[in-house]
């Protein structure tokens, strides 16, 4: 769930984000959490789970996207990737 400064859209400033799954407010001005927070968002389309054409939001802090897809992510260095780069 994020929280911003003004009703308009326009002018939405987001100053806080809270975790769906443990309920953690991050700050903005907290830089390593709100950097390393993550949002999922898209519309879900004929068949879904979700229900066809319902709007699908969550905000996860890292912590909660490490313990829900830490087993199935595969990770790479930045070294391993400038390796793997094309010349």
């Amino acid at each position: 769930m994020r929280e911003y400064v003004n009703q308009t859209i326009e002018q939405q400033v987001c100053t806080a984000i809270t975790c769906d799954r443990c309920g953690k407010r991050i700050e903005s001005d907290n830089c390593v959490e709100w950097h390393e927070a993550f949002r999922i968002e898209f519309t879900a389309e004929y068949g879904s789970v979700f229900g066809d054409g319902n709007r699908v939001e969550c905000d996860l802090c890292q912590t909660c996207l490490q313990a829900l897809i830490g087993k199935l992510a595969h990770v790479t260095s930045e070294d391993e990737r400038q390796e793997q780069a094309p010349v």
